[in-house]
């Protein structure tokens, strides 16, 4: 029998960082399971091309949360089903948080955790286009870039948006401050780069990593409170694997789900999906925190924008050629061309608001589960999110089977800060497009529409018409409290052997995008895992 001295479950943005740094050690093995297959696909290389992969159930995860909001709506969360995860799958935008979101982590008492810890890291893996500096790497597997030749209205909106305020600045990760600029994205010539593509692929020829695709984790084998390997279903069937340090790395959604149906989890929920009970841990899969992103849209008064290029069979053939032969235009952009951060309550203390624009729109979300499709009539998109959210969801199995659903509780907006944070960034995300050159440029606003004022009026529409962050936290919390699922060293407290890495260990919202920061953070874990 085979024993790995380590099995990470999970070939997402964590678990692709683990796995090229732990086998960098030859002399230790390590073996990577996912349940998705190799990223091979054409599609997944294009930056937006993935938005045509969202509804096959071969490359992505679809969960219905329960019903939330005025209406009580339910919506879809999609997460990747494929090596890179969701990096495979996102929208490429690449933020790496404030230094008061680190140093914040580590005066909640997670050693190790804060900024001057961090940014080695981030600078280890970076290659940006805009060269070293003290903040910025280069020479890194993972390429940071902005759009090559945004269309026109980008700049309209960007000089809109200094005069609502902003600073424009080249790169958004140079400051903490109030700032708009292009999008930093994870692309490289048009292409996309995943954390399968910078981390995974490099490590592949080691003989010390193993890759296991297909290969669905079903539960932790657990022996005397230790972990000693995982049951998986792969494509020969049923199989335990087993390994001296078992790491978890599925996500907000899937990390807690793994423990509760290993026995580790609050009792109640283990009873009632009928797994018996191992380790009592009321917070797993509690303490849920997500940005719920308010929308703004508008209709041009003249076609323009990526809308004509985007929305029609002529329109996308002669885009995709374009893209094929440039590597440029729409389909090789992050899903935002334009991203902004800013201080939208006088309270606040900080950057409060993240502001996302691109010059496209879509319908209002469709709550049937049908695609969402972009609008042939020319339009303008804007994006905001309350950065560091207070209120609490939860994650929950139903069933003792792998295969029993989820019960995903959003609970977006229900606390007093979300909600007049949400209202106030709506208000100054509509002052942008009041100023010139931009206003010139619209003939009304679709959504919320002009009638929308009051706060709480603002906040419903954010519910009712907004979207999914995508950007789930806390589900397996660290912390230094015998409550806390993980400790600094993310290690699960009451079994040995068994770390969960993810951004399901985070305790609160890193303000931004977090596909960066999870690779960062797998990383430092790693230093830390090697170290130790």
């Amino acid at each position: 029998m085979t024993t790995f001295d380590y099995i990470v479950a999970g070939a997402g943005s964590a678990g692709c960082v683990l796995a090229n740094r732990l086998s960098a050690d030859p002399r230790v093995s390590v073996l990577l399971l996912e349940a998705g297959g190799v990223d091979r696909h054409p599609l997944l290389r294009i930056p937006k091309g993935s938005g045509m992969l969202f509804e096959n159930e071969k490359y992505m995860w679809h969960y219905a949360t329960t019903p939330f909001g005025p209406d009580q709506h339910s919506e879809q969360w999609m997460r990747g089903k494929v090596l890179g995860g969701s990096s495979s799958v996102n929208g490429l935008i690449y933020n790496r948080g404030h230094r008061p979101d680190y140093d914040g982590l580590e005066q909640l008492g997670n050693k190790g955790w804060g900024w001057d810890d961090l940014l080695p890291i981030f600078k280890s893996f970076e290659d940006n286009e805009f060269g070293a500096s003290p903040t910025r790497g280069i020479g890194g597997p993972l390429h940071i870039s902005v759009p090559k030749d945004p269309e026109p209205l980008c700049e309209e909106m960007l000089d809109a948006a200094t005069r609502a305020g902003l600073t424009r600045v080249q790169d958004i990760n140079e400051s903490d401050d109030e700032r708009v600029g292009y999008a930093t994205s994870t692309i490289r010539d048009g292409r996309r780069v995943s954390a399968a593509t910078a981390f995974l692929k490099p490590a592949l020829g080691r003989p010390n990593l193993t890759v296991a695709t297909r290969t669905v984790v079903h539960r932790i084998l657990i022996e005397n409170g230790r972990a000693t390997g995982l049951r998986v279903h792969g494509p020969r069937g049923a199989a335990d694997v087993h390994g001296r340090n078992i790491i978890v790395s599925l996500g907000s959604l899937n990390s807690p789900r793994l423990l509760q149906l290993s026995g580790i989890g609050p009792r109640e929920v283990l009873r009632a999906a009928g797994v018996p009970v191992v380790l009592e841990r009321e917070n797993v899969g509690r303490r849920m925190r997500e940005h719920r992103c308010a929308t703004v849209r508008y209709r041009l008064n003249a076609d323009l924008g990526y809308n004509k290029m985007i929305s029609t069979s002529l329109g996308q053939a002669l885009t995709g050629m374009k893209y094929l032969a440039t590597r440029r235009g729409p389909l090789g952009a992050p899903s935002f061309d334009i991203v902004g951060f800013a201080k939208v309550r006088a309270e606040s203390d900080r950057v409060d608001g993240q502001i996302m624009m691109g010059p496209y729109s879509l319908p209002p979300y469709n709550k049937d589960g049908e695609p969402v499709r972009i609008e042939r009539e020319p339009g303008l998109s804007c994006l905001g999110m309350a950065l560091r959210p207070t209120s609490e969801g939860s994650v929950e199995i139903t069933g003792s089977s792998p295969d029993a659903a989820l019960r995903i509780e959003p609970n977006y907006l229900t606390s007093p800060e979300d909600r007049a944070t949400t209202a106030a960034l709506l208000r100054r995300m509509r002052a942008i497009f009041e100023q010139s050159p931009i206003a010139e440029r619209i003939s009304h606003e679709t959504y919320p529409g002009p009638d929308v004022h009051s706060d709480s009026d603002l906040v419903d529409s954010a519910l009712l018409g907004g979207y999914c962050g995508y950007h789930a936290i806390g589900t397996c919390a660290m912390g230094p409290g015998d409550d806390d699922v993980v400790d600094d060293r993310m290690r699960v407290r009451g079994i040995e052997n068994l770390q969960v890495i993810d951004c399901s260990v985070l305790p609160v919202m890193v303000a931004g995008n977090l596909n960066g920061p999870i690779m960062a953070i797998a990383a430092r874990a790693a230093e830390l895992i090697l170290g130790d």
